[in-house]
């Protein structure tokens, strides 16, 4: 969901993650002219189209490939317990937007997938403090943003399985704490 806190959540991690990444989907927006506008004048940025998702994907394995992360990690960990040394040797990348879970050739590539939730009212209040380029324009969030991501969300739920759903509007903190326990808890496995 728009303003959910995904790319504040990634970057949290990467500070607390050794060997950790992160990767943003708004990087392979394609320029506003590229962009196709609808009947009503909105710009049709929350749809694949908006996006250059061949060069994410080989962004992605371009990463996978190479691990250029550094082991340096800028925070306290969450526990004390040794997830950080368990964690030495895995390289973890945290892709983080809007339309990932909708590209079919991203969904073979992703060890777990979480899905910020927000109800309309928070969503649209959190929509209006931000600042676009281009701007939202009056009626943009109603007719195209929130119902493109209702659209999506319910693609998802048809046929994902293994997506944790998290409460945007918990705090920053829960959100955090959850993600990171879980991550931690998946390495374990992959190391097994």
């Amino acid at each position: 969901v728009t303003n959910g806190g995904k790319t504040t959540l990634a970057e949290k991690l990467k500070k607390l993650l050794p060997n950790c990444d992160t990767m943003s989907q708004d990087d392979f927006f394609k320029p506003e002219s590229e962009v196709e506008t609808d009947e009503r004048g909105f710009k049709l940025y929350d749809v694949l189209d908006a996006l250059y998702m061949d060069e994410m994907v080989k962004s992605i394995h371009n990463w996978m490939n190479s691990h250029t992360s550094s082991a340096v990690v800028t925070e306290e960990p969450m526990d004390t317990c040794n997830s950080l040394k368990m964690t030495e040797d895995v390289h973890i990348l945290i892709v983080e937007g809007f339309l990932l879970y909708n590209y079919e050739p991203l969904n073979e590539l992703w060890n777990r997938r979480y899905f910020l939730t927000l109800p309309y009212e928070e969503c649209k209040r959190r929509r209006s403090t931000r600042v676009y380029q281009p701007a939202d324009t009056p009626g943009y969030f109603d007719g195209h943003v929130w119902p493109m991501y209702l659209k999506y969300k319910n693609e998802l739920e048809e046929s994902a399985s293994n997506t944790v759903y998290l409460d945007g509007t918990k705090s920053q903190e829960e959100l955090l704490s959850c993600v990171y326990s879980d991550i931690i808890q998946e390495v374990k496995k992959l190391r097994e």
